[in-house]
């Protein structure tokens, strides 16, 4: 067996038409509910699968919440072409968010460009600098924000709900795929012929900056190719403590 065949690959579930018109059906609903309860809201992107399907979903349901993405200038090239992919498939705008110039200046002075593999306190740093601060810029004014997060994707989501309030920031935050399955997700994906990131299919089951990231092999937890070289298995950057 080589070596490529030993990483994720995308599952290819099968369920009923009934199944998937259903769960597609009560995400449309999720989003409504959002919509109507709350002005200026926004979801943050990554462009991986679990954005995708809520991105087709707002736009299916032609939500008034607004996309971005976090572009930490160290992302993967295909992950920035996915925005223009998103912007042609759904005539959706979404906006870049882009760290502040100066913090990584200083961050490159005392830790090196790279320095985030040396220390968890560097890596950290890092991940404030890149998202964690520009996410509170884009959050500024909202009433709310949506996030791609599920229960099966590391430990530090096992007890998500769908509504839960965000205390770093002081709004409302939904996760409307917090009890979907990976099975789940690509099954709406198929279904919908929804158009999937590149590193999806090169054994990439979690997508963020291209340093940080790698590939996956089968069984192994799908964030598990996030910060690799940290060993403890709670693993997260900061956008995500409530």
């Amino acid at each position: 067996m080589n070596q490529l065949s030993q990483l994720w690959t995308i599952p290819n579930p099968e369920f009923s038409q009934t199944f998937l018109d259903d769960k597609a059906s009560a995400l449309f609903e999720r989003l409504r509910q959002i919509d109507v309860a709350y002005s200026q809201v926004r979801f943050a992107s990554s462009m991986a699968a679990e954005d995708l399907v809520l991105i087709d979903a707002i736009a299916h349901t032609k939500s008034a919440i607004s996309v971005f993405t976090l572009n930490t200038l160290r992302l993967h090239a295909e992950s920035i072409e996915m925005i223009e992919t998103v912007h042609s498939r759904y005539g959706i705008t979404i906006q870049q968010l882009l760290p502040e110039q100066a913090s990584i200046e200083a961050y490159t002075r005392q830790y090196g460009e790279n320095g985030f593999y040396d220390s968890v306190q560097a890596k950290e740093q890092c991940c404030r600098i890149r998202k964690v601060v520009p996410l509170a810029q884009a959050l500024q004014g909202c009433q709310a924000w949506v996030t791609g997060q599920r229960h099966g994707q590391a430990v530090t989501r096992a007890d998500l709900a769908f509504k839960e309030y965000d205390r770093e920031r002081g709004i409302e935050k939904f996760n409307p795929l917090f009890d979907w399955t990976e099975a789940d997700v690509w099954s709406y994906l198929k279904a919908r012929s929804v158009p999937i990131h590149p590193l999806h299919l090169k054994g990439y089951p979690s997508i963020g900056c291209e340093p940080c990231t790698r590939p996956v092999r089968q069984g192994e937890n799908v964030r598990a190719g996030r910060w690799w070289w940290l060993q403890e298995q709670k693993k997260e950057c900061g956008l995500h403590q409530t």
